[in-house]
């Protein structure tokens, strides 16, 4: 049962930042909404054997969403959308990044 709402909350989590961005912007309970989920993907949908990769996977998007955003926005007509849906992808996958980094030094130190 804890894999699927980790699964679907990553699906709903995407879902909402796209169409967040699209219909109503960033507010307070977009980012909240987003948060949460991330929060919940953090804890219930990455493994053990998950984590260097989603680690690796997170900060790549992190640091290359802006270069990105930059570049799609740059197509005509809904190029506009980009930058914001880039922002609320990032607001989704770093809670989650921060809850599985958090995992990962709490094995390191408990094993030491």
């Amino acid at each position: 049962m804890w894999p699927t709402i980790g699964a679907w909350s990553f699906v709903i989590g995407l879902v909402i930042a796209v169409l967040a961005a699209v219909w109503t912007g960033a507010n307070a309970t977009t980012v909240l909404a987003l948060g949460v989920l991330g929060v919940i993907v953090g804890l219930l949908n990455v493994s053990d054997r998950e984590v260097v990769l989603f680690l690796v996977s997170a900060i790549t998007f992190v640091i290359a969403a802006s270069s990105l955003s930059s570049v799609l926005s740059a197509i005509p007509g809904i190029g506009g959308y980009f930058p914001a849906i880039m922002a609320n992808v990032v607001t989704f996958v770093a809670p989650a990044a921060g809850i599985v980094a958090l995992r990962a030094l709490y094995e390191v130190a408990r094993s030491s």
